[in-house]
């Protein structure tokens, strides 16, 4: 319940106590009318029990308050995975409200960093994350929550101003925005997605302002009961990537001006600052997806339940599109990724894609993409493959096409990360060539992301080319990736050249310096064979693909291992 005189005394202990009656008496009556408190407290009264998401909603509801927006813009809201949220802050309560009910439609994970004021509302508690943007200090634990909320994955909103706008003489704008967002998304390497809230208070509000701030402050209330029937404006922005931030090479001081500078541009429909990137696509129905992986061909199951299933494209497919949906999810992940909501091309309408199906989750855990290369190069020719688009390859190619099959495009989404997942993809991919016992060949690009360091990168392009290298002519990358003459003496000078094993481990070894490990995909396809059945083609850089090097690797099945042969394919 709203107390005004205990709000008071929480504010100004000493209040009452210095005041005479005669004065203290009448100024919390005033107060008591300023503040609507016997209407607030009915409404409380009413609504008992409330909490949450639904306490927004009958708030909203009884001030008859609507909000507007492009529908499309929803979707740059990710769905999932944790984000920051910034927004201007024009009425001082009901945008908040208003925005919290506008996110949930796509996400209900959602936490609000919140004023010492906003927090006695005791029915948004569960939403909140307390601090104290009137000066003093938050206490750490407060400011911890916020950093566990993001570590686990939630939609984190703030308001930099962390007060109300004021009218200044380029109209309605917040005043200087505190930098505490810029690093709880550094810190949790989370995009920051700007939402601008298009509203005003009264003109006597922005005159009351400019005299006293504080006064204008016993005015909110007020103000919040003149928007009933009104209409709230929302513009959301593009997500704006974290490295488009922190590689720029700005002062944190002028990063922050700069992105304040980007929300108002944006929300004018004008060009903002910063490169963003679509927010990826929501989930597509759960239903939708069971429908169509019954009819796809069954290649195993595992032994914890999930489901090994091989499937073609289908024009308007749920199924595609979650696939498509997931790449970029994970890709994004690890610094790579096309920057499109989903990631989708023209090859995915005639190669094959393995999935790996959680029936209890509902979730594709991973995929893997075929192309079965005799058809393909058959009708299309060699530019038919994913992997020409990346390497020229010579017409001699061809006859590894013959016997061969093309793999890319593969992930374990996060949620499944640290599971089994990439073993059990592994043995979708032996069912089938156990199945297609022509199958000779592998081949495809297996991507480095551009995030690792450059010198982490030319250290494992030097390893994996100088022991798994080719020099059979087979393929030229359009946009190869090169190591400096002086790094390559530096990488002599680290490795024996001479020692596969103890090289191995130096490589982790300089890896770990800058807390990193050899990528997967790379680990593993190297130690499926014995010596010869590996070799990478070359290497280079898709820039379509956030400029990660994408190792083009050739696996001739002959060669696996014993061990990993009855592993994956069996006898």
């Amino acid at each position: 319940m709203l107390n005004v005189e205990q709000v008071i005394t929480d504010r100004f202990p000493d209040f009452f106590e210095t005041k005479p009656k005669v004065v203290a008496q009448p100024l919390v009556r005033f107060l008591r009318m300023l503040f609507n408190e016997r209407e607030i407290n009915h409404f409380l009264d009413l609504n008992a029990g409330i909490k949450g998401l639904d306490f927004i909603e009958k708030v909203l509801e009884y001030f008859d308050l609507d909000y507007s927006l492009i529908s499309k813009e929803l979707e740059n809201i990710p769905p999932t995975g944790r984000v920051v949220i910034v927004a201007n802050h024009p009425l001082g309560a009901l945008d908040a409200l208003a925005l919290i009910l506008m996110i949930s439609r796509v996400r209900k994970d959602i936490r609000v960093i919140a004023n010492d004021l906003l927090s006695s509302l005791k029915p948004l508690d569960e939403l909140l994350l307390p601090v104290d943007n009137f000066g003093g200090l938050s206490p750490k634990s407060n400011i911890k929550r916020i950093y566990d909320a993001l570590h686990k994955e939630q939609a984190v909103i703030v308001f930099p101003a962390g007060e109300v706008s004021r009218l200044r003489p380029n109209g309605v704008r917040d005043v200087k925005w505190k930098p505490g967002f810029l690093q709880f998304a550094k810190r949790t390497s989370s995009a920051i997605v700007p939402v601008y809230i298009d509203a005003k208070n009264s003109p006597l509000f922005y005159g009351v302002s400019m005299l006293s701030k504080p006064l204008a402050a016993l005015l909110l209330v007020r103000e919040m009961f003149r928007q009933k029937r009104n209409t709230i404006g929302f513009r959301i922005g593009e997500a704006i990537p974290l490295h488009a931030i922190s590689e720029s090479g700005i002062t944190h001081k002028a990063l922050v001006k700069m992105l304040r500078k980007h929300l108002y541009r944006m929300g004018q429909g004008r060009p903002g600052i910063f490169a963003t990137e679509k927010s990826i696509a929501h989930p597509e129905s759960r239903q939708a997806l069971k429908s169509e992986l019954r009819e796809a061909e069954q290649l195993g199951a595992t032994t914890d339940g999930k489901q090994i299933i091989l499937s073609d494209w289908k024009a308007d497919s749920s199924f595609i599109r979650e696939i498509g949906r997931l790449r970029e999810l994970s890709f994004r992940k690890v610094g790579e990724g096309t920057g499109l909501r989903r990631d989708v091309d023209n090859y995915d309408q005639y190669y094959k894609h393995l999935v790996l199906w959680d029936d209890l989750e509902l979730e594709i855990a991973g995929a893997y993409r075929f192309g079965e290369t005799r058809s393909i190069v058959e009708s299309k020719g060699l530019d038919g493959l994913y992997t020409s688009s990346l390497f020229k390859l010579d017409v001699s190619f061809t006859q590894y096409c013959t016997d061969g099959l093309e793999l890319g495009r593969s992930f374990v989404q996060p949620a499944f990360w640290g599971s089994r997942a990439l073993d059990y993809l592994w043995q979708g991919l032996g069912a089938y060539v156990r199945h297609h016992p022509d199958v000779r060949y592998l081949f495809g690009p297996v991507s480095l992301s551009a995030r690792y360091p450059t010198h982490a990168r030319d250290l494992i392009v030097y390893y994996f080319n100088h022991y798994y290298g080719s020099h059979l002519g087979l393929a030229e990358p359009y946009n190869p990736y090169r190591i400096s003459q002086g790094t390559e003496q530096e990488c002599q000078r680290i490795f024996a050249g001479d020692d596969i094993k103890a090289d191995y481990q130096e490589l982790k070894h300089q890896l770990s310096l800058f807390n990193l490990t050899i990528p997967t995909l790379y680990k593993q396809y190297t130690d499926l064979c014995e010596e010869g059945g590996v070799q990478f083609l070359a290497f280079g850089v898709d820039a379509q693909f956030a400029d990660c090097v994408d190792g083009l690797i050739l696996v001739d099945l002959t060669k696996v291992k014993a061990a990993k042969r009855k592993r994956y394919i069996g006898a």
